[in-house]
């Protein structure tokens, strides 16, 4: 599995449609859009979790996509950081 890191991601795509797009192109396991704590709202990017083998396929016909009058900006998501307290 590989998670794809989904950005410019307009403030009204839900989660399901975002999934939906990405599923013409591959194998989609799971889909999340950040939202911030307090409202709710979409931080304009998202995760995108599909198989190994549509991965590269997915990545070349999302990156640049248009989806909601945006073009999305598509790329393998890097590990997080331990982050320092």
């Amino acid at each position: 599995m590989k998670t794809l890191y989904v950005g410019n991601v307009s403030w009204g795509t839900t989660e399901e449609e975002l999934q939906n797009i990405f599923a013409q192109h591959g194998e989609v396991l799971g889909c999340r859009i950040i939202t911030e704590r307090a409202t709710g709202r979409s931080r304009g990017y998202g995760f995108v979790e599909v198989s190994d083998e549509d991965a590269e396929k997915i990545l070349e016909n999302m990156n640049g996509a248009e989806v909601d009058g945006r073009r999305l900006v598509v790329n393998e998501a890097k590990p997080k950081e331990d982050r320092q307290l």
